[in-house]
């Protein structure tokens, strides 16, 4: 078991427009590849932004999953690098496809990307507006890649470089798209289909363990049992911490996530490791 430095941003802190998962809260974030036109929703409400119903007049802000996929959908899109630079496609020699087409266009600037201080930023909301920032992003590089780093210190210690199964636990993890916790990095390549929620898990444990002798005889052979990772005195922490700065990750290939989404082309590991299975 180890417990994984992450701070506030994945729960809306330390980013600019952020929220805890409220009313009026953007939850969830789709972009258009080519036209970089977004669509959202809101908690509060059954219709999203393009859908006819929709009140801007509700949004509040963005809460944590509603970051997660913003970022991993500007990723997605070219928007946001691999380095987690924000950049406008138009200016930066990226190359986009329309939908139906063969032959990758060069995208049109798009009045959702605009500059701020040296880089730029994306507004997914124009009233009331609600940006993605640079500092948005780095906020939630630095909190993805100490998660990510944690989960590989276990794997080291049990000599695997690939998991079966990846289970999110929490109120906040059963909000999370694994799919966009992947595209981002925040966990180890998985078939999406063995990454699921666990709920309250926490509670649940809290439950079995005044309700049931048997369970809590379980629980206190189990809790003896467990190795603590000190994460902060693990030799290897900051190196696993910085490879996982880069989306999805700058060394470890993420060949099951690849098969079912399209990556950009600069998503790609700088270097392989030779990996075996668990």
């Amino acid at each position: 078991a180890a417990s994984s430095p992450t701070g506030p941003a994945f729960e809306g802190a330390q980013i600019s427009s952020g929220q805890r998962a409220a009313p009026g809260a953007i939850e969830r974030v789709r972009i258009d590849r080519s036209s970089l036109e977004p669509r959202f929703s809101v908690i509060g409400q059954e219709a999203w932004s393009d859908e006819p119903g929709f009140e801007f007049d509700s949004v509040t802000g963005i809460c944590g999953s509603g970051i997660i996929e913003a970022i991993a959908e500007l990723f997605l899109a070219g928007v946001v690098g691999s380095d987690g630079v924000v950049r406008d496609p138009s200016h930066s020699g990226a190359e986009m496809s329309t939908p139906g087409s063969t032959s990758p266009r060069q995208n049109e600037h798009s009045p959702r990307v605009v500059p701020s201080d040296r880089t730029f930023s994306y507004v997914l909301c124009f009233e009331p507006r609600i940006e993605v920032t640079q500092n948005d992003v780095r906020a939630v590089q630095l909190a993805k890649a100490a998660l990510h780093a944690g989960a590989r210190l276990l794997m080291d210690h049990y000599g695997i470089d690939r998991v079966d199964e990846i289970r999110l636990a929490g109120a906040f993890g059963s909000h999370i798209d694994p799919m966009y916790a992947m595209v981002l990095g925040m966990i180890p390549d998985c078939d999406l289909d063995r990454v699921s929620a666990a709920g309250n898990a926490a509670g649940v444990g809290a439950m079995m363990a005044l309700l049931s002798g048997v369970a809590r005889e379980e629980i206190e052979a189990v809790a003896a049992r467990i190795e603590k990772v000190e994460t902060a005195v693990e030799p290897r922490f900051q190196e696993h911490f910085v490879a996982a700065l880069a989306i999805p990750h700058e060394t470890d290939p993420y060949p099951l996530l690849s098969a079912v989404v399209e990556m950009p082309p600069t998503a790609g590991p700088r270097g392989r490791r030779g990996r075996r299975s668990q």
